[in-house]
């Protein structure tokens, strides 16, 4: 059909949620009978050429030791334009970020190829919860950022199709200026033979185990999660799992969180898992939990929580924050129960609900993994995926319209 290269500045296949996502989205691509090449970022264990998810890969080295994220990336993105110069034409060029990705916007007119930005976050927005430096507004950051907003503006108006997964980021997208109709919202997914919905657990006098899984990152709402506990504590027994990956920072600002209300009895910080390991941790929890905190990433640029998705599809009760990104998936009081955001007594209140009251919970997860397996299957996604290639591979590229680009 179409040659395609596909550059993500992510590791592939790792436990984070973009790696499930863009393996995903490959197979989709490879089975439609596109040839894909897919260039990701290395991690120095996994092998630089590799066959994976039926693409074509090339990893990128990581840079060297002790390099910061920028450097890192910078490095990318050069790997993206010399590997563009030497390879043979592509019909498409797909990329998740403005790392490579502003690099083959640019060249689209040069190279011929159709250019689809798959916007699942922005750094302007993103980078300021894993680097605090950022926040602080001195002219250096500012200046950084400026710059970024600059490079990820040009990148979304170069682009002949961009993929959104919610319709809060669509809606995002739609403000900075970009035509509503080059924008296809394409949800998360999850797989239904890998995420099945198995029975709740039988009590048995033991506590029971809610689970959070994801990373550590500061808009996840870690810190009122495990605000929250206390209260918990204070009506029943319970555990409480946070399973995921985290800066060294993060996860030592949360076990000081957790040391200070004294909790290490209840509530365990632990390392990811990889991605096939998940189903079986989700059939070990009695709740799980998504805390998304107020912020700019969460409402404003909007999301997509795969974590939402494969919760509900194992059948496991869902207690998560009250945002438009988490009822595009989930419907309050049917398929989750829902507390208002930053507000670690209401979030006690809904764990305390799903926790003692059995047949809630029950109807609940049967609902949810009915609703997860019926409407966002990644097969669904995928067929949405191939229709906005076959829509722009008969188009024509937005650097040949005319009128303005926004």
């Amino acid at each position: 059909m179409a040659r395609v290269l596909y550059v993500a500045f992510d590791v592939v296949p790792s436990p984070k949620g973009a790696s499930t996502h863009i393996t995903h989205f490959v197979r989709g691509l490879a089975e439609a009978g596109h040839a894909v090449h897919l260039l990701t970022a290395g991690d120095g264990v996994l092998p630089a050429d590799d066959e994976y998810a039926g693409a074509r890969v090339t990893r990128v080295p990581p840079a060297a030791s002790g390099a910061h994220f920028l450097a890192r990336a910078i490095d990318f993105q050069a790997t993206v334009a010399a590997h563009l110069a030497e390879a043979e034409p592509y019909a498409i060029a797909h990329y998740r970020s403005i790392w490579g990705g502003l690099a083959l916007a640019q060249a689209r007119t040069r190279c011929g190829h159709k250019t689809l930005f798959e916007v699942n976050g922005l750094p302007s927005i993103e980078l300021k919860y894993h680097y605090p430096g950022l926040r602080g507004g001195d002219a250096e950051a500012a200046a950084l950022l400026a710059k970024i907003r600059e490079q990820e503006l040009g990148t979304l108006m170069l682009s002949d199709a961009l993929v959104a997964p919610s319709a809060v980021t669509r809606a995002y997208l739609a403000s900075l200026g970009v035509p509503s109709g080059r924008i296809t919202v394409i949800p998360n997914g999850v797989s239904p033979t890998e995420f099945v919905a198995t029975p709740l657990r039988t009590p048995n006098g033991r506590p029971p185990v809610i689970l959070y899984i994801g990373t550590l990152a500061d808009w996840q709402g870690l810190d009122m999660l495990i605000a929250a506990m206390p209260a918990v504590l204070a009506q029943r027994p319970a555990r409480l799992r946070i399973v995921g990956r985290g800066r060294g920072r993060q996860r030592k600002l949360l076990t000081k969180h957790i040391r200070k209300l004294g909790l290490e009895a209840s509530v365990s910080l632990e390392p990811a898992v990889p991605h096939h390991a998940v189903p079986a941790l989700l059939a070990e929890a009695d709740a799980c939990v998504v805390p998304l905190s107020l912020n700019d990433r969460n409402v404003t640029q909007g999301c997509c929580p795969i974590k939402v998705l494969e919760c509900m599809a194992a059948g496991r009760p869902l207690v998560a924050a009250n945002l438009p990104v988490v009822r595009e998936l989930a419907r309050e009081d049917q398929d989750a129960l829902l507390f208002a955001p930053n507000e670690p007594g209401d979030l006690a209140r809904q764990l305390l609900r799903v926790l003692d009251n059995r047949p809630l919970a029950e109807r609940l997860s049967a609902s949810a993994a009915e609703r997860a397996r019926t409407h966002f299957a990644w097969h669904q996604a995928q067929k949405k995926l191939a229709k906005v290639y076959d829509q722009l591979l008969s188009s024509t590229p937005v650097s040949q319209r005319s009128g303005p680009a926004a």
